[in-house]
């Protein structure tokens, strides 16, 4: 039982790193790429994006190489454990507050549009990212002073705040005041932003330009409440079961179950995959933003191509120009040795003193050519023939799919055209 929790622990926060990263850093490159985005807020998103990208190239991958080959864990008393469980309440503090102001970020930019651009200023949100920082480093610094405890958690394979009876009252500073507070503040803000969306659908809303008004339809709040109410059910399904192992091992003085204390304790890190998604993709002007970058990527690898193309290019005009130059006169084509012989009284055939003039293009027609020899009555007729200028027999035409009994005789003409030159 407990080598196949401790393999299904590692799986899965494996596929958590990686989505970690992948989503972090698509969104790091989301807002590094459209300056639109750079607004005087963005800094929390950035604050968020980097507590959670760390949190994926650290403190995930450790606690999954410690289910597979580290399953007793460290010294608690060492620098490894101290340094690892320091690092993960930095970053899972700084995540979870920094996600918060967001939240209360876009509520107050939802709102309170008018007063918007007073209320969150570049100054005030500095101020914000100072305090937050400084509040997580001074929380994740006291165990190291003597105020709780870092441990290692056989049943969580990482080292972090050790849950004792003893270790109580930073134990209640951390889980209700780092974790409690800011997920009640961002499901309190959510919940009210729905609010004001379904009032706005019953009383209806109209946005209006310097021309025209538009009626803004119901759809449009009823998928904003729905972003709203997952991200605020992914943010307790995550944390409620972390928050009630917390209370459970804090007053009982003893450890969970190890399925139940394993399971909450990736449920909280995959946190850091959600982040990016929920909070920030599900707004319209990030997907937007997402697709001009992946159009710009895109252009620049096809301007890329482009460029690498005119060396290959230059290669074979060299070949095509070294080759040597061949006759202009060649032998006759198939129409001029079809075309019938002039005899010596015949003008059709003289050149004309225009000839020189340019010509138009000569019309092509069909010749039929067909076996004229086909039988001993038509080469006969041709020998008595005594007139030149008399109208030609009418040769045979084979049709495919019959018997030399049943050929008949159709009559067919051979039709050339003539060119008239006038003097």
């Amino acid at each position: 039982m407990e080598e196949a929790v401790s393999l299904l622990y590692a799986a899965l926060m494996v596929l958590s790193s990686l989505g970690s990263i992948c989503g972090n850093l698509l969104l790091l490159l989301v807002l590094l790429l459209n300056k639109e985005l750079q607004t005087d807020t963005w800094g929390l998103t950035l604050s968020f994006s980097l507590s959670d990208l760390a949190l994926g190239l650290s403190t995930i991958p450790f606690g999954a190489h410690n289910s597979l080959f580290r399953p007793d864990g460290y010294p608690d008393d060492g620098a490894l454990c101290q340094g690892s469980g320091f690092l993960y309440l930095l970053l899972q503090l700084a995540s979870i507050h920094s996600l918060t102001w967001a939240t209360i970020d876009k509520f107050t930019e939802i709102c309170f549009a008018l007063s918007y651009a007073s209320i969150c200023s570049l100054r005030r949100t500095r101020l914000v990212l100072v305090l937050v920082w400084f509040y997580c480093l001074l929380n994740a610094a006291l165990p190291l002073l003597g105020f709780g405890r870092y441990s290692y958690s056989k049943t969580r394979f990482i080292c972090a705040p050790s849950f004792e009876h003893s270790n109580q009252g930073f134990n209640m500073l951390f889980i209700v005041v780092g974790i409690i507070a800011p997920t009640l503040v961002m499901c309190s803000l959510y919940g009210y932003i729905v609010f004001i969306a379904r009032k706005q659908v019953r009383r209806g809303t109209f946005v209006c330009n310097d021309q025209h008004c538009f009626y803004v339809p119901a759809n449009t709040y009823f998928k904003s409440s729905i972003v709203m109410v997952a991200t605020s059910v992914c943010l307790l399904v995550c944390w409620l079961p972390y928050i009630c192992l917390c209370f459970y091992e804090t007053f009982s003085g003893s450890e969970g179950p190890e399925t139940a204390s394993a399971m909450a304790t990736w449920l909280v890190l995959f946190t850091a995959t959600l982040n990016p998604w929920i909070n920030s993709m599900t707004q319209a002007r990030y997907r937007a933003a997402l697709r001009r970058s992946l159009a710009k990527l895109h252009q620049a690898l096809q301007c890329q191509r482009k460029t690498s193309r005119p060396q290959s290019t230059a290669l074979h005009l060299e070949v095509v120009t070294s080759r040597p130059k061949t006759s202009l006169v060649g032998p006759p084509s198939e129409n001029e040795a079809m075309t019938p012989q002039t005899g010596p009284g015949d003008t059709r055939g003289m050149s004309h003193p225009d000839a020189d003039r340019e010509s138009p293009a000569p019309r092509l027609c069909h010749i039929v050519e067909v076996n004229e020899d086909r039988d001993t009555e038509g080469s006969e007729d041709r020998d008595g023939a005594t007139d030149s200028t008399s109208q030609p027999h009418s040769p045979t035409v084979e049709i495919p799919g019959q018997t030399d009994t049943d050929t008949e005789a159709v009559p067919t003409h051979r039709t050339v055209p003539q060119q008239r030159n006038t003097p």
